[in-house]
Parts: C-alpha cells; sequence; structure tokens
C-alpha cells in the first residue's frame, strides 16, 4: 500500500466516524408541551365579541389560564395536557346561550371550535 492510498483511506475512515449511520437519541427529559383551546367568543347575532376574558379551568388542579378574545372574537391558549372547563367573561345584562363543553387535551393537540355564544336581553 502507498503513502497516497493510505491518506485515502484514513480521509474515508474519519469521514464514516462524521457521519454517524445510526440517529442521535437524547434520552435526557422532554418537555411537556401540552396543546391549544380556541374558539370564538361571538354575540347571539353573529357579531364578534373582542376584549373578553376567556379561562380555562383545569378541573383535576383548578390551575387557570387566560386569554383574552381578539377584534374577531377569536381566542387560542397554550395549556398543559388536562380537562378543562371554559368560561368566558359577561357583561351587565347578557347570558351564555352556547358554552363549550369540558375538552381533554392531550400533548400536542389542537382543540379548536370551543366557541361561545353571549345574549343579550
Amino acid at each position: 500500500m502507498n503513502l497516497r492510498t493510505s491518506c485515502t483511506a484514513i480521509a474515508v475512515l474519519l469521514s464514516l466516524a462524521c457521519h454517524p449511520s445510526r440517529p442521535v437519541v437524547d434520552p435526557g427529559p422532554r418537555p411537556d408541551v401540552g396543546g391549544s383551546i380556541s374558539g370564538i367568543v361571538s354575540a347571539s347575532d353573529g357579531s364578534p365579541l373582542g376584549a373578553r376574558k376567556v379561562v380555562a379551568v383545569n378541573t383535576a388542579t383548578g390551575a387557570r389560564v387566560e386569554a383574552s378574545s381578539t377584534a374577531t372574537g377569536g381566542y387560542t391558549m397554550r395549556v398543559p395536557p388536562g380537562t378543562y372547563r371554559l368560561e368566558v367573561e359577561t357583561r351587565p345584562g347578557e347570558t351564555l346561550a352556547v358554552t363549550p363543553d369540558p375538552t381533554e387535551v392531550d400533548p400536542g393537540d389542537l382543540d379548536a371550535g370551543r366557541n361561545f355564544v353571549v345574549a343579550r336581553r
């Protein structure tokens, strides 16, 4: 084997060492990414209700996550995994015509369509 062949063989071996054929596995703890809850707050006539506080209450722990509805009535909140009861702020003379059922959120879930309809007297 000459010097040139030896250098080529060494270069090939070094390049294989830098590019393992197996995936790198990180056995460390994973962050809890949780999931999302979203919906729309609207009046019974269909108009959006912005600037309304929406609260997700974890039914097991009582932990609360808050968000506000946008000008289009939409809201989205990130929550840890769990089952949540949803509440929305009402104002004098208003009642809730539609309230979403409790929702179970798993890691990575997007629980959409959790809508509220507010009736005005």
